[in-house]
């Protein structure tokens, strides 16, 4: 019965539009696991096992440690000591799934504690598996192997038929590639969150010979969730445009979010559910384009002639969390060779291996020391190489270059 909602879910909520090979989600690299153990002998007993085993390896010795290194580490799967001082196993446990980013990483507890009650609490707490410490460290580092393998499978197997399902229908949230436009190059880049589907959508959409409306948003949520709701966005955002154009002579960004905002605020299904997005017009007649956000982040503007990179700012509110957004108008004028940067958080908030977040900061700086007439393209290659090509949510850019 819960399947065939789920298919049924699929069909109402169309297709996400970039297709992705199912293993370029799972990574090629060693498993990664976080072993914490008060016991510093035990620690590295079992810790050598697991690395003769293939695995990278990262050993604390305290709860509050190896939660601080699970938010940085992002292990495949965490095994812990249950008796540990100050904060035990179970506290640990339930630290982790108190934070949104580590309550899913598979857990197991390595215990010398095997009663009935230290069990069954254990697995309340949505444990993988108990293995008690007497077991040889040889034995545990293949039963980790395991674990990581079926859960790899199991992945698999979704992916496959979460892409199976959206290769059935043809609308899709993320266009294939950028329109082109008289007077301007406009470009592209959107990578789902671990290759699933995920919540950032992307749309161009004509008004006229001169204008064009880009949107490029963000819902609140990975992968499936996100998903799901991502179509009935588009669809809010696109009947939104038609009828601004309808009844007014003047179509302005922030009318069309006024209206989206209106409908989802009033719609009991989806208003629970919140979205940034950045909406500009470009208008080629003008050499202009006219921005409005909703809590989005502050597009980038560089200026080609006195190379500076310069910020502007959209106050309105995420859509469906108010009725009154208050929603306004930005104008930013683009001369020759100007290139105007829209962006979701997934390209500010991925972090590298030490924790540290890319951030606008390295996105201007990047952007200026660009060497070549592109420097989105160079932008792509800086993030990927300092998140390791591994990213904490979708990451989407749109670059409009004036010709």
């Amino acid at each position: 019965m819960k399947a065939n909602s789920v298919l049924k879910r699929v069909e109402i909520y169309k297709v996400y539009g970039l297709k992705k090979k199912f293993d370029e989600s799972l990574s090629d690299q060693p498993p990664k696991v976080l072993l914490v153990d008060d016991d510093p002998a035990m620690a590295k007993l079992f810790s050598y096992s697991l690395k003769n085993e293939g695995f990278d390896v990262k050993v604390e010795n305290s709860a509050m440690d190896g939660y601080n290194t699970a938010k940085t580490y992002l292990p495949d799967l965490i095994l812990s000591d249950y008796m540990m001082p100050e904060i035990d196993g179970f506290g640990f446990r339930k630290m982790l799934l108190d934070d949104p980013m580590l309550a899913d990483i598979p857990f197991v507890f390595l215990t010398a504690n095997d009663s009935d009650n230290s069990i069954i609490e254990g697995y309340n707490l949505d444990i993988k598996d108990y293995i008690l410490k007497t077991t040889s460290p040889k034995v545990v580092a293949l039963k980790v192997g395991n674990i990581i393998k079926s859960l790899k499978r199991e992945r698999r197997n979704a992916l496959k038929e979460l892409q199976e399902a959206a290769d059935t229908i043809s609308m899709e949230v993320v266009p294939a590639s950028a329109p082109n436009f008289p007077g301007f190059k406009i470009f592209q880049w959107n990578v789902p969150y671990q290759g699933v589907p995920g919540g950032d959508f992307i749309d161009y959409i004509n008004i006229d010979d001169n204008r064009m409306v880009v949107i490029l948003g963000d819902i609140m949520g990975k992968k499936w969730g996100a998903w799901f709701f991502a179509f009935s966005f588009i669809g809010y955002i696109r009947s939104a445009i038609r009828v601004v154009i309808k009844n007014s002579t003047e179509v302005k960004a922030s009318e069309i979010l006024k209206k989206v905002n209106e409908t989802i605020y009033n719609d009991a299904k989806i208003s629970e559910i919140f979205s940034t997005v950045s909406t500009a017009i470009i208008d080629n007649s003008k050499n202009e384009i006219q921005y409005s956000g909703a809590g989005d982040h502050p597009m980038l503007r560089y200026d080609s002639v006195n190379k500076k990179v310069t910020q502007f700012v959209s106050d309105g509110l995420l859509l469906g969390l108010s009725n009154d957004g208050d929603y306004n108008d930005v104008i930013i004028e683009l001369n020759k060779g100007d290139i105007l940067f829209m962006y979701t958080d997934g390209l500010i908030e991925s972090r590298n291996k030490e924790g540290e977040q890319f951030g606008v900061p390295r996105i201007k700086e990047t952007i200026l020391n660009s060497v070549t007439p592109n420097p989105e393209e160079e932008l792509i290659k800086i993030f990927t190489d300092f998140t390791g090509n591994k990213y904490e949510d979708d990451v989407s850019m749109i670059a409009i270059k004036k010709l």
